[in-house]
């Protein structure tokens, strides 16, 4: 008697076996993506020093220079993630098998990723350099060449505002009080914490205001409790216009990441299709 061995073939899934994401792809991609923002970062940065001035009626305004700002940012996104993308879609390996659909969206999440990727490295490793290069470039804007302003403190240029005197209409003001230096750093210190997160003076601090400037500098109570009240509306103006910087600073974000994602994936779909030699048939379907 002779026994019969079938042998079953292996079930067949249409499935390759090779990975959907190619991860070295996706590297080179997001580290490319990178150094090329850096590299545009710092020629945007070159610009934007050679087009503001100290001097009067010279360079550009303050809107111009941030609208012009928010849209090189968007600029930086669509160039350094159509590059990381594209780079991304050429590496990666090539699918046997694979129906057309799922490569354009494998090819499409690669962008996407090789973009996230990008981002958290650049959030982690240009974050630094990024954030000195624009402060560098802010403080020459803002500050010019003065060296001692990075020594003091956010209240301290209102309160030299306050305490300012006539040298001519009281020349000895600022001799009559012997605690001349305590009295400021207790104004500097009463500001700070007043203004800290966005709120005022209470009504003894600005009356105990107004009496050490009419004090320090020889004006008549009046004028004093005026000069508060200028200074302190000059605080709440520049905090409102800081906010306000740094709310559209964070709209122009936000779309230059949205765009950046979009031009990494299209981009990514473009390598791949010329990585596989369909990208012809893609553009004309």
């Amino acid at each position: 008697m002779i026994d019969t061995v079938v042998i079953q073939p292996g079930v067949d899934t249409g499935e390759p076996s090779v990975a959907g994401v190619s991860w070295a792809a996706v590297a080179a991609g997001a580290v490319v993506s990178c150094a090329l923002t850096l590299v545009v970062l710092a020629f945007g940065i070159g610009l934007g020093l050679s087009v503001v001035s100290p001097w009067s009626g010279s360079g550009v305004s303050a809107t111009t220079f941030k609208i012009g700002a928010g849209l090189y940012l968007v600029v930086i996104a669509m160039l350094s993630s159509s590059v990381g993308g594209y780079i991304a879609g050429r590496l990666r390996s090539r699918w046997i098998g694979v129906q057309g659909d799922e490569v354009y969206f494998r090819d499409t999440a690669h962008g996407f990723i090789a973009w996230a990727l990008a981002t958290v490295l650049g959030a982690v490793l240009l974050a630094s350099p990024a954030a000195h290069l624009l402060g560098g470039t802010a403080a020459g804007v803002t500050q010019g060449a003065v060296a001692s302003a990075g020594r003091a403190g956010p209240m301290d240029g209102y309160v030299d505002t306050l305490l300012r005197s006539d040298p001519a209409a009281a020349p000895n003001s600022g001799q009559n009080s012997g605690n001349a230096s305590d009295s400021r750093g207790e104004m500097v210190r009463l500001f700070t914490s007043s203004f800290r997160n966005g709120g005022d003076l209470k009504p003894a601090d600005r009356e105990y205001v107004a009496k050490v400037v009419a004090a320090r500098t020889g004006l008549s109570q009046a004028d004093a409790e005026k000069r508060v009240n200028d200074v302190v509306t000059q605080v709440k103006a520049d905090a409102d216009a800081a906010r306000k910087a740094a709310e559209q600073l964070a709209f122009w974000l936000t779309a230059s990441l949205l765009i950046g994602a979009f031009c990494a994936s299209l981009a990514a779909t473009e390598g791949g299709g010329l990585r596989d030699g369909t990208w012809r048939r893609r553009t004309i379907r």
